[in-house]
């Protein structure tokens, strides 16, 4: 008889300590807009806490399926029960919300600053073959008149000095053309560098948008006490 007395008391005392087990884990307050804490497991229990916040991260301490009450720490310190089912494993819709808002913020203003820098490289680059195609006017209008110089000249010290100058001439055009060549190119491959970042930039935010958005549609809950 004792040894039965003793057997039905370590499995009260096991079914107790199984209900009851402690562990670190962190959830939150679901789309309700107080829920109050109290001492124990039920609503006769006196009220800790008038209403914790949606949304409010708590300390999970313990879940008793059977009374369908778990055990949490508030983060200023408070301990209590509420019922399981205002409990969630992730933020509320709302919190997801303003999160997405700051991200889709950050994307807006990487985009504008993407296009700013893309349009500055663009104009410059539009200047710079205008220079180089009106230096190339120019060598060519020398080129023309270095030929018609030594077809009709008759003084030779005339046409060697004119000769001369126009070699210099031409020589210095070629080399700012070599110069603006250089320069066009290298706007060239940066302009296209940054179309491509706009256009990575564009298909991350279509992707993010389509992560997103389907996050953000509220789920159905039991908003019933069980």
């Amino acid at each position: 008889m004792k040894t039965q007395t003793f057997l039905r008391f370590l499995a009260s005392i096991l079914l107790i300590l199984g209900s009851s087990t402690s562990f670190a884990e962190s959830m939150y307050i679901d789309d309700t807009l107080l829920v109050p804490l109290r001492s124990g497991e039920g609503l006769s229990y006196r009220i800790v806490h008038k209403g914790v916040p949606s949304g409010t991260r708590l300390q999970v301490l313990g879940h008793n399926k059977e009374t369908g009450y778990s055990k949490v720490l508030t983060p200023t310190g408070i301990e209590g029960y509420l019922p399981t089912r205002y409990l969630v494993s992730e933020p509320i819709a709302r919190d997801k919300l303003d999160q997405a808002t700051r991200e889709l913020a950050e994307f807006k203003q990487a985009h504008a600053k993407l296009k700013e820098q893309f349009d500055a490289l663009n104009n410059e680059h539009q200047a710079l073959t205008k220079k180089f195609r009106e230096t190339q006017g120019l060598l060519d209008a020398n080129v023309q008149e270095l030929s018609y110089i030594r077809s009709v000249s008759a003084d030779a010290m005339s046409m060697d000095q004119r000769n001369r100058e126009l070699g210099e001439s031409n020589e210095q055009l070629r080399n700012q053309l070599e110069l603006l060549q250089t320069d066009n190119d290298r706007l060239k491959e940066k302009t296209e560098a940054n179309m491509m970042l706009v256009g990575g930039g564009l298909v991350l935010f279509g992707v993010f948008l389509t992560l997103i958005i389907p996050m953000l549609k509220p789920s159905k809950k039991n908003d019933s006490w069980a």
